[in-house]
């Protein structure tokens, strides 16, 4: 069962006030309206009108929150149960308008369709895929998830367009003030006033942005003449599907489906303060949510979904994880899709203002994806993983043309950072994992004082496999402690074979020795009975094996009996 951390406000099972809900889906939709610049970016390719791309906004919005909806849910097959919203997501923009290219809205609708179908099937395989997704390839992923969005963050940071536009110090005052504004809060704000460092700090940039003329009259009244109330137009929605794109299509649906992989593993730390690996059941009923997320987006008209990782981020940054603030969230984004006035508050969001709320969550999820990665102990194996992986994709940012001339079977995999380092990551992780399983043996006689030597020997093989400390600490004490069930059994003086046995998923404890079975009950031995029955202790000692060890299984091999502790990794 998960565990509280100390420092969330609100935990993903309680329940805020209404108020404090609004405010909070509030912050989270300003974000989700980032995604729009995908929207606007992949039909300004195909020549749309600014009417019917504004309608698209609309769908996407009723899409959102439908998503989200289902995400939270916690029950049956479909959701993670986690405060993780679905926006538009960016690794689809260039398969996006490649096939806005050849065949228009049709095709790009019909194909965010099919990438939805790859990934509910991926979902169905997702709890038999722990090889792939260890915390390091998962915390790689999330790390470059939070660095892919620096490039655009540092842009809008500046409030230019691209990397040559002069800066204006009016932009740089505003996001400066708005990260200020939030950090401040977050730091140094008490008791819930942390809730609100976003809301407060979007505020305060939007106040800026008008003292400092960088939110001009000409948006403001964009806002003034939207209609009040609207209902979104379906008149464009048609599907049209191409083989030709099922290949590239499946590499990036991959891509997008270890970041929200990666998105989820991170809300499972982020609620858990024992979190010690990814639960692939949870993710598997997150990532078929996520699925159906881009099916319902592409069949309402809309572009690909996919859990929006800053989402997260905004989370572990404001202390507030629960679900029921979703539901929230959801509502209010289908309202807007009908409500055009208050959607246009959102539209005209100045990018200094983005840019700063941006610098604030990448910070959590960058952190949380290193955190990730050295959950264990860091090995030359996982060195060449996450560098390389890293190394290679961040490559793609700095260096553009790099990969123009790639041959055309390559271009999927080179389609952006994210996909890059993912590919990267998950290929060098299986290709390291050759020779991965190790044992070694030590030898030990009841009776003799051995824990030192069971000590050393299994710390000296923790650090060499990089295992993590607390399961060789378990392994170390079902160890010692079945050395003296042994004693207490009157097989004093026996010769003891002790097989650690390790590859990464599991750490196993096979034990030989000549003598009879001795018993590891379920059930804690009555105290009192220990002091008149000598065979109380020996099961004492059995019971506390069976507490330490994930699974005991014990055989017979002739005159030896062979004890095998399990222990989860």
């Amino acid at each position: 069962m998960a565990k509280k951390p100390a420092n969330l406000l609100y935990g993903v099972d309680d329940r805020p006030p209404a108020g404090v809900c609004v405010v909070l889906a509030l912050q989270h939709i300003f974000f989700l309206a980032s995604g729009f610049i995908v929207v606007a970016i992949v039909m300004g390719q195909m020549g749309c009108s600014p009417e019917l791309i504004r309608n698209v906004v609309s769908i996407t919005m009723i899409a959102g929150g439908i998503a989200t909806i289902l995400q939270a849910l916690n029950r049956g097959p479909v959701g993670s149960g986690y405060l993780c919203t679905e926006g538009t997501d960016p690794s689809f923009l260039s398969i996006s308008i490649l096939a806005g290219s050849v065949g228009g809205l049709p095709l790009v609708f019909g194909m965010t369709i099919v990438s939805g179908v790859i990934e509910c099937l991926l979902s169905r395989v997702m709890h038999r895929l722990r090889v792939i997704f260890p915390p390091d390839v998962t915390g790689v992923v999330l790390t470059m998830v939070g660095l892919n969005i620096v490039p655009i963050m540092i842009l809008d940071f500046m409030g230019v367009k691209d990397r040559v536009s002069p800066i204006e110090t009016a932009n740089v005052l505003v996001a400066m003030i708005t990260l200020a504004i939030m950090v401040g809060m977050s730091v140094w704000g008490k008791g819930k006033l942390r809730l609100y460092s976003v809301i407060v700090g979007i505020a305060g940039g939007y106040a800026a942005s008008i003292l400092l003329g960088v939110l001009t009259m000409a948006e403001m009244r964009e806002v003034i003449e939207a209609p009040l109330v609207s209902a979104p137009d379906f008149s464009h929605v048609s599907y049209a599907f191409d083989p030709a794109l099922i290949i590239p299509m499946v590499i990036v649906t991959l891509a997008s489906t270890l970041k929200s992989v990666a998105s989820l593993t991170m809300c499972q730390q982020v609620n858990d303060t024992a979190w010690v690996r990814p639960d692939l059941v949870n993710i598997g009923k997150g990532t078929l949510a996520d699925g159906l997320a881009s099916i319902i987006g592409g069949g309402l008209g809309a572009l690909g979904k996919s859990l929006y990782a800053a989402s997260v981020g905004l989370t572990a940054a404001t202390g507030a994880t629960s679900r029921i603030i979703a539901w929230y969230i959801g509502v209010i984004f289908i309202a807007l899709a009908f409500l055009p006035k208050l959607a246009a508050v959102f539209s005209i969001m100045p990018k200094p203002v983005m840019g700063g709320a941006l610098v604030y969550m990448v910070c959590f999820m960058v952190i949380s994806g290193i955190q990730m990665m050295t959950s264990r102990m860091i090995d030359n194996r996982k060195t060449f993983v996450i560098a390389v992986s890293l190394m290679f994709g961040m490559s793609v940012d700095i260096f553009p043309d790099l990969y123009r001339h790639a041959p055309a079977w390559l271009e999927p995999f080179l389609s952006s950072s994210l996909t890059v380092t993912t590919v990267l990551a998950v290929v060098l992780n299986l290709i390291m994992r050759i020779g991965i399983s190790r044992r070694a043996t030590l030898k030990v006689t009841s009776g003799e004082h051995s824990s030192d030597i069971v000590f050393r020997f299994m710390e000296d093989l923790g650090a060499a496999w990089g295992a993590r400390k607390n399961v060789v600490y378990r392994a170390v004490a079902a160890m010692n402690e079945f050395a003296e069930t042994i004693v207490h059994c009157g097989m004093e003086g026996r010769e003891i074979l002790m097989t650690a046995i390790f590859d990464e998923l599991s750490l196993d404890i096979r034990i030989t020795y000549e003598g009879p079975p001795v018993q590891f009950p379920e059930e804690r031995p009555d105290m009192a009975a220990i002091i008149d029955d000598p065979e109380a202790l020996a099961r004492m000692s059995g019971f506390l094996v069976r507490h330490y060890a994930d699974r005991i299984k014990v055989s017979r091999e002739g005159e030896r009996t062979r004890v095998d502790l399990h222990f989860d990794h």
